[in-house]
This record gives C-alpha cells, structure tokens and sequence, in this order.
C-alpha cells in the first residue's frame, strides 16, 4: 500500500495559518487585567502588526493576476472582494497599493519593518510618483527614502504637506521652479474640474454640491466663520462641531457647524450689495419679491421671489422680513397686478444711519439678547410697506435670529420701557 507524499504548503500560506491559530489562542482573552504599559505595548505592536501583514498582503496581490485569470475576474481585487465580502473599493486601494509597492522598495521595506502603516505608503507613493518625470530616477528615489524616514515621526496628513515640498529637500535648487509649475497646473485642473450643482428636492430645500478651487473654498470659508463665530464676545464654540450660538442663534442654542455655516451662507447673500454685482439685462442684479397688498397684510401667505430665470414661491413672512434687507426689492402688486411700489432707495437706512443705529443701540434689542449691534440688522417698527419712515425713530438693531422671530407670525411682541423688545408665542 503506497502513501501519498504531501508538499509542504507554500511559507506564505503557513505563516497566514500560523497568524490565526496565534489570534486564535487569545480570542477569549480579555485585556480588563492589562496594566496601562502592558496595553500600550500591545497597541503599539499590533499597530506595527498591520503594517507588516498589509504589506505581505499586498506583495501576494501584486503577483495575483493568475487568480483573476482563473475566476474570469476583472482583476483580482475584483475577485478578492466577492470570495471574502469586503467592500469593491477598498480591495481595488489594496491593489493599487500592492502595484505602487512593487516600483517603491524602500516603502515596502518600512511596511516590512512595521515602522511605515499601508496609510503612509499610500501617501508616500503617491507623492513621489507626483514628482516630474524628468528629474530622473535618483531625485525619485532620494524622495522615497528622506519621506519613508519621516514617516517614524509623521502622520499620513503630515506626510502629505511634507511630500508637496519635498523638492525643497532632495532638489532645492530646482524646487522653486517646480513648485510654480505644480501650482500653475492645480490651478489650471481647478479652473476646469470646477462645479456646481443645484437640485431641487421638492420640499422647499435645494442641495448644493461642487467642487471648487481651493482657494476660492477657502475665501468663502472665511467669510462665512464671519458669521458663524459666536456673537458674544464671552461666548467660545463648545468643540470642533459646535458653533455656540453664531449666526442669528440666540445664546445657549448650540448649533452643528454644518448648520451654521448653511445659516451664515443666507446672511451673506442677503449683505450682498446688488450695486456691486454684474448687471443683469441692462438692471443691477437684483431679486424682486412681489407680493399683492393682501398678501402683505395677512399672517398665513405667499410671495414670489423672482431671481435669475424663474420665479419660486416662498412665504408672506419671510417676504417681509426680506424686505428690510438692502439686497431685495419688495414688488407690491395691487388687485389688477399693478406694481403699487418697488422698493424706493429711501427704504433702506443708509450707512450713516446704521452707523448710528449701532451706537445707541449696543447690542441686538431682543429682551436678554447680547449679541453686539455690529452683528445686527436694521429693523422698521412700523413696516416701511404700512408706511413707515426709514429714521432712528422707527428703527431697532436686531440679530438675524430676532429679525426672522419679529417676522413670524407665530410670534407677537411688545415694546418695552426702555426699547427692548419681548417676544410672546402665540397661543
């Protein structure tokens, strides 16, 4: 009777065997009983763990096409991630990495060592196969080596802004040049990958998504941290997502930033001077709010907001409030559609008089409101619409947030002794 003779399985397919079956002698283990060294031991190691499986990993991937060719697959990072359910994306980056590796030997061996994590060499890869072709392969190669040496001292975000002025490092007698062509040509791929994009949901929300230059993003950023930094000077943001109360929110509202900065893109639309914008059709830009004079009058209605191509719908309060704002002109159509008035310049307080307006008034006259009158809007006592003069006499300083409660109809106010204004809802 013969005995089969069974090759020994491949040193790579004993070494993932052996990986388990060491996992698998602590999967019961609980690491409660661990002292504090002991644990930061076992995070550093596992971490450097990662890296060192993450790059065999990728060294079996970048030798896998054979797998793809058996299966019928597209590729094998295709084929990988239907036999072990793991997302398409991520498979597809691990192959990429796997393909990078292979021109990359001084990452490899970091990833080998455990001192550069898949993260860094993702990084690191990419920023060298970055650099001009033309400056040859040791430039290339001194590049990998001084980032891979970063990487025991930087993390993946760090790398990056270290890989865009490597030059300055391993060329700088030729990185000043490069740099200005490398930003000439982001510029350039800015200019023409740049949109954006409006869709509306339907529901009286329109989502917005683009992709702008980075410079011009960060011009708008700043503008809307403007509106988005707490009104009260004593007031801080609670944290990263937290705003405090910017924007037109009343103190102790904390507000998501990404809400904020919505809120704060509505403030700086309606402080846009129309005298400053382009003209449109022979006009100054300009939004036209119309609105019959029953509409006007009434609590619970509609108004039109004519801007650009169309005509939306929005409501009769909201429309009020508009209308104190410099940017909108308020259309108020009679019985048979005449326009009764078109917003005269004289409805709107000049700058002397905001000025003013500011000094008397300190601070936002909503009863316990501090938010400081330079973030404040002018407000009409007595609607400029019924009649109302533009002076200081009909005129208080508002927070965006008061100005849109002074307008809703679900609110009434009383004046009180000393001008500040008491907010009661209505029952």
């Amino acid at each position: 009777m013969s005995t089969a003779v069974l090759a020994p399985p491949h040193p790579i397919v004993g070494c993932a065997a052996e990986v388990r079956s060491v996992l698998a002698r602590v999967v019961d283990v609980q690491p409660v009983f661990m002292s504090v060294a002991e644990k930061e031991s076992a995070l550093v190691e596992l971490t450097r763990a990662e890296a060192q499986l993450a790059e065999l990993k990728a060294r079996v991937l970048a030798s896998a096409d054979d797998v793809a060719v058996e299966h019928g697959a597209r590729d094998v990072a295709a084929w990988l991630a239907h036999a072990t359910r793991t997302d398409p994306g991520t498979a597809r980056a691990e192959l990429h990495l796997a393909k990078a590796l292979e021109e990359r030997p001084v990452v490899a061996a970091g990833m080998r060592a455990g001192t550069v994590s898949a993260a860094q060499a993702r990084v690191i890869t990419a920023a060298v196969d970055e650099l001009p072709t033309d400056l040859g392969p040791a430039v290339a190669a001194s590049a990998e080596e001084t980032l891979v040496g970063y990487a025991a001292h930087h993390p993946p975000r760090d790398l990056k802004r270290l890989g865009r002025r490597i030059l300055e490092v391993v060329a700088p007698d030729i990185a000043e040049d490069e740099d200005g062509r490398r930003l000439e040509d982001e510029e350039r791929r800015a200019r023409e990958k740049a949109s954006l994009r409006f869709r509306d949901l339907g529901d009286g929300r329109t989502r917005i998504s683009g992709v702008l230059p980075t410079p011009v993003a960060q011009r708008l950023r700043h503008y809307l941290h403007a509106y988005t930094n707490p009104r009260n000077p004593h007031s801080a943001s609670h944290g990263p997502g937290d705003t405090g109360h910017p924007a037109g929110h009343p103190p102790g509202e904390r507000v998501p930033q990404h809400r904020a900065y919505a809120h704060a893109l509505a403030a700086l639309l309606e402080a846009l001077d129309p005298d400053q914008l382009p003209e449109h059709g022979g006009d100054a830009t300009t939004v036209i709010v119309t609105l019959s004079l029953a509409q006007l009058l009434s609590d619970l209605a509609t108004a039109g907001v004519i801007a650009g191509d169309g005509e939306e719908t929005i409501s009769a309060t909201e429309a009020r409030r508009l209308a104190c704002q410099a940017t909108i002109i308020p259309a108020v159509l009679g019985t048979t559609s005449e326009v009764l008035d078109l917003g005269r310049r004289t409805r709107l307080f000049t700058r002397a008089q905001r000025r003013a307006l500011r000094l008397r008034d300190r601070h936002c006259r909503a009863e316990g409101c501090t938010i400081p009158a330079t973030w404040t809007e002018a407000h009409h006592h007595t609607p400029w619409s019924h009649g109302g003069t533009t002076d200081l006499t009909n005129a208080i300083s508002l927070c965006n947030h008061h100005h849109h409660r002074i307008h809703d109809h679900t609110y009434t106010h009383d004046r009180l002794p000393n001008g500040d204004i008491r907010f009661h809802r209505r029952t």
